[in-house]
C-alpha cells in the first residue's frame, strides 16, 4: 500500500477503534476527535465503563524512550497525589502500545481517563493561587532529577533551530526574508542578554507547556494534563504563560501565582528576567512549529494565512515589539 499520504490520513475512525479494542476494551462506537494538531486525540466510548481518551503520537516526533520518560514523570506526580492526568498502564505496566493502521504506518499511542472541566479563570486570585501551589509541588518533584531524553528549553535549543528552520522553509515571502532574519537575530541577541542578567538559575523537570488550555477545573480541583512538551528548564517557564496584558495587570497576576507557589517552594526572583525572553522564544517556536508541520494537511487548513505576506508582516512587527520589551525592567515581586 502506498504511504505517500500523510500518516494521519490512515488513522481512520475504524483504525482508532480497532486499536483500542485490541487492548481488550469494548468500544461502544462513540468516537469524538478532540482539539489537537500535534498529535491526534480522541474520546472513546466504552461499554458499561467511563470513556477513555486515546492520544496517537505523531510519527517521527518523539522516540519511544522520550515519550516513556514523560509518562514516568506524570506517574511520579500522580503517586505524590498531584492532580495530573497520567496515562493508563496495562497489566504488565506498559503505557505505550503500538498499532499498525496500514502497511508501513504504525502509531505509538496512550490511553488516559477522560476528565471533564473548564479552564481556570485568571482574573480570580484563588484560581491562580491554587495553580501556584500545584506547580510548586510539581517543581519540588521535578528537581529530584533531570530528563535525559527530553530537551532543555534554552535559546540554543529552541530559538536558533527555529530561526534556521524558518529560513530554510521557503514559506517566508522573499521580499520579507531579510527583514525577518534581521529582527529575529536582534531578538535572540536580546534574549541572550536576559539570560545573562538572570545568571545561573536552577534547571528542573517541567510541564513545559503550562497554559490555561492544559488545565481543567472541576468541583474545585485543578487538573494538569498534556505533558507532551515536558522538558528541562527554569521554573518560570511553567508560570509566565499566565502573565499577559499591561504591566500592572501582569504584576497583580504574578503576585497571585507566587502567593500560592511560595507556600510550598522558594521562588528565585532572578528568573523574572526571563519572562519576556521566554515569550520571545515561544513566538519563534510557534512559527517554526507551523512550518515544520506544513506537510500535514490539517495545518494549511488551520493556518491558511501562514504563507502569505500579512502573517509575516505582523510577525515581524510583533518580534520588533518583543525585542523592545527585552530591555524593560523585569516584573516586580515583593515576597
Amino acid at each position: 500500500m502506498s504511504t505517500e499520504l500523510h500518516p494521519y490520513q490512515f488513522l481512520t475512525p475504524d483504525a482508532v477503534l480497532t486499536a483500542i479494542e485490541q487492548l481488550g476494551h469494548a468500544c461502544d462506537g462513540r468516537l469524538q476527535a478532540l482539539n489537537s494538531y500535534e498529535n491526534r486525540v480522541f474520546q472513546i466510548g466504552i461499554e458499561d465503563q467511563p470513556a477513555l481518551v486515546a492520544k496517537f503520537y505523531r510519527p517521527g516526533r518523539w522516540s519511544a524512550a522520550t515519550i516513556l520518560e514523560e509518562h514516568r514523570f506524570t506517574q511520579e506526580l500522580a503517586a505524590a497525589d498531584l492532580a495530573v492526568i497520567a496515562p493508563l498502564a496495562d497489566a504488565k505496566g506498559n503505557t505505550l502500545p503500538e498499532c499498525t493502521v496500514a502497511e508501513g504506518v504504525r502509531f505509538l499511542f496512550a490511553l488516559y481517563p477522560s476528565q471533564g472541566g473548564r479552564p481556570p479563570e485568571l482574573d480570580r486570585p484563588e484560581h491562580l493561587q491554587q495553580l501556584g501551589r500545584s506547580l510548586a509541588r510539581l517543581h519540588n518533584i521535578g528537581e529530584r532529577q533531570r530528563f535525559v531524553e527530553r530537551i532543555d528549553w534554552t535559546p540554543d535549543t529552541i530559538g536558533l533551530p527555529a530561526l534556521e528552520l524558518l529560513r530554510q522553509s521557503r514559506l517566508i515571502p522573499p521580499e520579507l526574508a531579510d527583514s525577518f532574519s534581521a529582527i529575529a537575530e536582534a531578538m535572540l541577541t536580546g534574549i541572550a542578554h536576559c539570560y545573562e542578567r538572570a545568571g545561573q538559575v536552577k534547571q528542573l523537570r517541567l510541564h513545559g507547556d503550562c497554559h490555561p488550555g492544559n488545565i481543567l477545573v472541576r468541583d474545585g480541583q485543578q487538573w494538569l494534563l498534556d505533558f507532551d512538551d515536558a522538558c528541562n528548564g527554569p521554573a518560570i517557564q511553567d508560570l509566565w504563560l499566565f502573565l499577559s496584558g499591561d504591566r500592572e495587570y501582569m504584576t497583580a497576576r504574578l503576585d497571585d501565582l507566587l502567593r500560592g507557589y511560595t507556600e510550598f517552594r522558594r521562588f528565585d526572583a532572578r528568573e523574572l528576567h526571563l519572562v519576556e525572553a521566554l515569550r520571545g522564544l515561544r513566538m519563534l517556536h510557534h512559527a517554526a512549529w507551523i512550518a515544520r508541520r506544513w506537510d500535514d494537511p490539517a495545518f494549511p487548513l488551520a493556518f491558511p494565512y501562514f504563507n502569505g505576506r500579512r502573517y509575516w508582516d505582523e510577525l515581524i512587527l510583533s518580534l520588533r515589539e518583543q525585542t523592545g520589551q527585552l530591555d524593560e525592567p523585569p516584573l516586580a515581586w515583593y515576597p
